[in-house]
């Protein structure tokens, strides 16, 4: 085993995910293939990232899966999103209407912010230190 190829996320609605993770963050993507069952095999990824690595939006089907939309991690920062330029990516971030739950810090490991998507999953922006 090389990598983890992708990582599933559970959605409430296929396309306001996909505006979000497209538009807002800047996600470009991968694959959006219908299944023929309602369903869709939707795969985004930063712009630039290796293919063959993305985030699975995969959409609720059920009572469970609605309850776990927003909760995934049980409110802990349950994914980091690397960023090459932290400034740039948190103003533009923000001006797409991204809600940050911090300011902007500046760790040893790198800079930081906490960020929610449109469920209330978090997030990391971070620049890892050189």
């Amino acid at each position: 085993m090389s990598r983890i190829a992708l990582v599933t996320l559970v959605v409430r609605d296929y396309d306001e995910a996909l505006a979000f993770y497209r538009d807002a963050l800047g996600f470009e993507v991968a694959e959006d293939t219908d299944r023929g069952d309602g369903t869709r095999w939707l795969v985004v990824r930063p712009r630039g990232s290796a293919p063959g690595t993305g985030l699975l939006l995969a959409r609720a089907k059920d009572e469970v899966q609605r309850g776990a939309v927003g909760a995934q991690t049980g409110g802990r920062v349950g994914f980091f999103l690397h960023s090459e330029d932290f400034a740039a990516d948190h103003v533009r971030m923000a001006a797409a209407g991204v809600r940050f739950l911090e300011e902007p810090r500046h760790e040893t490991y790198g800079s930081v912010a906490v960020f929610e998507d449109l469920y209330g999953n978090r997030w990391d922006l971070l620049q890892p230190a050189a």
